[in-house]
């Protein structure tokens, strides 16, 4: 038998009034005038708005005790969590000595009708001169220097005669340039004949500690190094100045590599007649935060549990912790911040930081069964100032921009002429729900800051990385030693409703932060292993017929719109819109009907699956279903659509 429920008042102000007016015609026949002029129904009218008001705050008690329960057992709603992307700045000239970008420089976004967003900078950027010092080739017939050869106007051939894969035109800079955008000015012929010029057998490197790392090209005008022009490399970070052939330098290489499948290759050598290098730029990590910097939040009153408002909210958590500084005859004394006050005795200096409410909070003090007063935090003495030294606003699902949306500089740089991202930013996710909340609440309660059922690690792991979009735990189901894998996908950006295989791989950070919470947490003898789930690979090639009249490119980008939606690991993808179920196959069949919703398809003629490596983009056999294992997620890989005209 079901427990009774108690039935709250749904009525509002119309059936309020309706419901008076039966009682008049009930109780009052007399009253025949009930024209809203009539002072009666006036009366009628404005008690029906006062009850209204009264129902509606007494049915909002049961939510105001829930969420006052959830308080009691420590449950906070959790701050939103800010994208980050990297921030490429510009100089205005070739750098003639070292420039520096500081910490906390902050950029904006550009859109119409749009408040624009702000990204911050985290740490100095430092843009170093640099200058051509050595020039190599290496063949397989060994290395040759031309450095002289370069100095005396060329010409230099840049590989063998005939390019081989492997053959390397080795660049030395005078210092590293980690970071840093460097723009190469050749000067050469067009001798370098066979290859595409948009798409090249040719890859850029830099000499990092543990070997070359691939350099980004985001300028070539140099066609492969078959005309004048520039080459913009962007070096990473790590570079540093190694030993080659004996000789000091940083190095950079070009490298012919094993041309692709129909790809062309190198005929001839490209000749080098000049070749200078210099620093034009930098790039460093940025965050969609702005940042508060000593903030002055009040005066202590000296009694347990006083609360303290910033100006600005929500605070950010997972960068940094806040610092908060108490004014005494000996100076500002730091406090440090902890989660919560169970274990702190009267002399610890801790404070809370809400970073929904923004709020500072010290620790309360609690009457004792003997009547005394245990104090669970120190308290601020009587008249002393308080203050915030940093902590930072923002972050949310706003903040994962695409690519090139930041380009404008709100902090001014000394000969920085401007800002871009050259790739989306991801991983901004939206604070909780007061209903994320209330479902949450419960399964703290159980599982009491202990990871024993596989649904208590994954709400552990949610609470230690917020920034995590899906997290799932599989328990080992052997009989050898209890292993909890945790598999987490972190919050990527969609660019054109697509999404990058190397976006959905979570950062460094968030594992470990997700690995100490749930091994200070976990049972003894389980063994927790975290790390992203198995991405399989799935192509769609479909044929449709578009209905008479409609735009046929129009239906093309709708229908691959939506098989990217639906086969999408984040929000938004699956039956559910929640993400592709783990482990769950994928059928021809609901892909069909996926496709006939699109809005200017008539029928769909022919659908066909295809398993994928997203990795080197080699396409599997064909099959009607695609099985996928409990620790696999679906990635959608180059779909293809053809739309007939009807």
């Amino acid at each position: 038998m079901a427990l009774p429920a108690p039935a709250l008042d749904d009525r509002g102000y119309d059936d309020l009034v309706a419901d008076a007016r039966r009682l008049i015609a009930d109780r009052c026949p007399e009253w025949t005038d009930l024209h809203p002029a009539d002072p009666g129904v006036t009366l009628i009218e404005t008690f029906a708005s006062l009850t209204d008001q009264l129902i509606y705050r007494l049915n909002r008690v049961p939510d105001r005790l829930y969420v006052k329960f959830l308080e009691l057992v420590g449950v906070r709603l959790v701050p939103p969590t800010p994208a980050r992307t990297p921030l490429t700045f510009w100089l205005s000239t070739p750098a003639r000595a070292t420039q520096v970008v500081p910490a906390g420089t902050r950029a904006v976004t550009v859109a119409d009708g749009d408040d624009p967003l702000v990204f911050t900078t985290l740490a100095d950027l430092t843009v170093p001169p640099c200058a051509l010092t050595q020039l190599r080739v290496r063949t397989a017939e060994g290395t040759t220097d031309q450095t002289a050869a370069l100095e005396l106007g060329g010409p230099v051939a840049a590989f063998s005669a005939v390019p081989q894969p492997g053959d390397e035109l080795l660049v030395g800079l005078d210092r590293p340039v980690g970071g840093c955008a460097v723009r190469l000015e050749f000067e050469g012929r067009v001798d370098g004949v066979g290859v595409n010029p948009q798409h090249p057998p040719l890859r850029w490197d830099a000499r990092v500690a543990d070997g070359w790392r691939e350099c980004e090209v985001s300028l070539d005008e140099t066609g492969a190094l078959n005309r004048p022009g520039a080459i913009l490399l962007h070096v990473p970070e790590g570079h540093q100045a190694t030993l080659v052939d004996g000789v000091l330098a940083g190095w950079l290489r070009a490298r012919v590599v094993e041309p692709e499948e129909g790809q062309p290759a190198y005929s001839a050598t490209p000749v080098i007649l000049g070749l200078a290098a210099n620093t034009v730029g930098g790039t460093t990590e940025a965050v969609h935060a702005d940042l508060v910097d000593d903030e002055e939040i009040g005066d202590s009153e000296g009694v347990p549990g006083q609360r303290f408002a910033l100006s600005r909210r929500p605070v950010l958590a997972n960068l940094g912790d806040p610092v908060l500084e108490v004014s005494s005859d000996d100076g500002w004394q730091p406090w440090t911040p902890v989660r919560h006050f169970a274990g702190s005795g009267p002399d610890d200096r801790h404070f809370l930081l809400d970073g929904v409410t923004g709020e500072v909070v010290f620790g309360p003090a609690v009457r004792q069964p003997d009547g005394t007063l245990r104090r669970h935090g120190a308290v601020p003495a009587r008249g002393s100032r308080l203050r915030l030294r940093r902590y930072a606003v923002g972050g949310g699902s706003r903040g994962n921009v695409a690519a090139g949306a930041v380009r404008a500089l709100r902090t001014s740089v000394p000969y920085v002429a401007g800002v871009e991202n050259r790739h989306p930013a991801g991983g901004g996710v939206d604070g909780e729900t007061l209903d994320e909340a209330r479902r949450r609440g419960p399964l703290t309660l159980r599982s009491r800051d202990r990871a024993v059922t596989a649904e208590d690690h994954e709400v552990l792991a949610r609470e230690a990385a917020p920034e995590l979009a899906r997290v799932r735990c599989v328990p080992s189901d052997g009989d050898g030693p209890p292993v909890a894998r945790i598999l987490v996908v972190p919050a990527a950006p969609v660019e054109h409703g697509r999404l990058r295989l190397e976006d959905l791989i979570p950062a460094e950070a968030s594992l470990t932060r997700v690995a100490e919470r749930l091994d200070a947490t976990r049972l003894i003898g389980t063994r927790v292993v975290v790390e992203p789930p198995r991405y399989r690979g799935v192509t769609v090639v479909a044929r449709v017929v578009a209905r008479p009249r409609v735009r046929v490119d129009r239906v093309r980008e709708d229908g691959l719109a939506a098989l990217y939606g639906f086969l999408s690991p984040l929000a938004g993808g699956g039956p559910d819109g929640r993400g592709w179920p783990f482990g769950r196959p994928v059928q021809a069949g609901e892909l069909f009907a996926v496709l006939q919703r699109v809005r200017g398809v008539e029928l769909v003629e022919d659908l066909r699956l295809f398993t994928a490596n997203p990795v080197t983009g080699e396409r599997g056999a064909e099959a009607g279903r695609i099985d996928l294992e409990p620790d696999s997620l679906v990635f959608s890989f180059d779909h293809q659509l053809r739309v007939e005209e009807h």
